[in-house]
């Protein structure tokens, strides 16, 4: 019996197609930017639904927008509008492509 790949090596090998490194790298941003959301709304002890509330919106559309299991490109203002029910401010920055 063989042993089954594990993850990283499956994505080792996977990055070496040059069109698989092009759509992970173009994901990249959309999922730090969940990680962000994710932890400014812990650092506060809130949850989904708290946050949800406080947006005036329903906690499953707030846990579409931090899962990363379905690509899903948030809007401008709904990013606003989250950061701000957590007492933040969006900041939009353009980086040059290196």
């Amino acid at each position: 019996m063989s042993k089954r790949p594990t993850f990283e090596t499956f994505k080792k090998k996977a990055l070496q197609n040059l069109e698989v490194q092009k759509e992970y790298n173009a994901l990249i941003p959309i999922y730090e930017l969940r990680k962000k959301l994710i932890r400014l709304r812990t650092s506060q002890g809130l949850t989904q639904a708290q946050v949800a509330e406080k947006m005036g919106t329903r906690k499953s559309n707030i846990s579409r927008l931090e899962c990363g299991e379905k690509v899903s490109y948030p809007t401008l203002a709904t990013i606003s509008k989250y950061a701000s029910a957590l007492g933040y401010k969006v900041n939009v920055e353009f980086e040059p492509i290196s």
